[in-house]
């Protein structure tokens, strides 16, 4: 089996295929301090929700966005107001990184009356028009047809925003999402495909899933470009999302994004993950995490001190415990509440 470590790549490749990309941004320390504490909420918010599944206090499906912290906060940083993002069931990490309060994630985390679902969708079925997040999707691939819809709307409304629609390289096998790449060439659509490539459809490696295991070109045989960025580096994601951004509201159509990226943990709760190393996960930890990445570039060249650090750590740590407490206290849905927001 393939290096995962040696998969992350810092070079994308162009939309034409025949140049490079310019190398991530230099930061300023305002923006690595915004991407910092951003990954840092989402690490410490998946943290939770682990040990919680663990209590038995999370019922249901978990499944944690720790180790691809990156993609999701890379993306909102280059984001504009009124861009859409829908994803699949890994969805707590966007919709924090979409500005949703983490009291409520976790209180549907819970099953309780104060969860952005009332209780009733737990871990894969959240939703925020205000914030303009639309799933967390249960069934695999399921979102991208309703992410081209989302950029059908755009164009029709000609509102010059982006649809982010994301999905993993599992389901990149989905004929749906053929056929959403099809409609969205055809029409032009205003949407950037993001495949979050953590290396294992669940736990099934992408070089044993796909006979066609560079994500970046799935699109080309409608005509749709595509770049590998590396997923593991907020910097890479933050320039390539401008890029494709660009390519999009000029009216171009669709591009595919690959991000390489990597999670820590199983593919849900209940995944043990045996069929990797310890040594595997470890190697990523340590050449490649997306936090200790910009940690190191504060510490080295913004003169930031461990301090503070530490203090934006211990704040985080704060909003976690609050949205505990919140979910731990607030009462179960009503009964009654079973036969609200149904098609009748």
């Amino acid at each position: 089996m393939a290096d995962a470590s040696s998969s992350v790549r810092t070079e994308t490749r162009s939309r034409k295929g025949t140049e490079s990309p310019p190398a991530p941004p230099v930061f300023s320390k305002e923006q690595e301090f915004k991407a910092y504490r951003e990954m840092l909420l989402i690490r410490r918010f998946e943290e939770k929700a682990g040990q919680l599944y663990g209590m038995g206090l999370i019922g249901g499906f978990c499944h944690l966005y720790i180790g691809q912290e990156a993609v999701v906060v890379g993306v909102m940083m280059s984001a504009k107001p009124g861009d859409q993002t829908i994803t699949s069931y890994r969805d707590h990490g966007h919709m924090i990184a979409c500005g949703m309060d983490p009291k409520g994630v976790m209180a549907e985390l819970t099953g309780r009356r104060g969860g952005l679902s009332k209780g009733k969708g737990g871990s894969m079925h959240m939703f925020s028009k205000e914030k303009h997040f639309y799933g967390g999707h249960g069934i695999v691939g399921a979102q991208v047809p309703l992410g081209t819809g989302l950029a059908f709307a755009n164009r029709y409304r000609s509102n010059g925003n982006v649809s982010y629609t994301y999905f993993g390289d599992g389901a990149a096998n989905q004929g749906q999402v053929y056929e959403s790449f099809n409609m969205a060439e055809l029409w032009k659509l205003p949407v950037i495909f993001i495949v979050e490539n953590n290396r294992y459809a669940m736990g099934t490696s992408v070089k044993r899933s796909s006979a066609m295991s560079d994500f970046s070109k799935r699109g080309q045989s409608f005509n749709i470009p595509g770049e590998q960025v590396d997923g593991m580096d907020v910097r890479a994601v933050k320039a390539a999302i401008e890029r494709a951004r660009d390519w999009c509201v000029n009216g171009n159509g669709p591009i595919i994004l690959e991000m390489q990226t990597y999670r820590y943990r199983g593919h849900s709760m209940s995944d043990p993950a045996k069929y990797r190393s310890k040594e595997e996960v470890q190697k990523m930890r340590e050449e490649h995490d997306p936090i200790e990445q910009v940690r190191a570039r504060l510490l080295r060249d913004h003169n930031v001190s461990e301090d503070e650090l530490k203090a934006i750590d211990a704040e985080i740590r704060a909003i976690i415990a609050e949205a505990v407490d919140f979910a731990s206290h607030d009462p179960e849905p009503d009964p009654a509440e079973l036969w609200t927001d149904i098609l009748k």
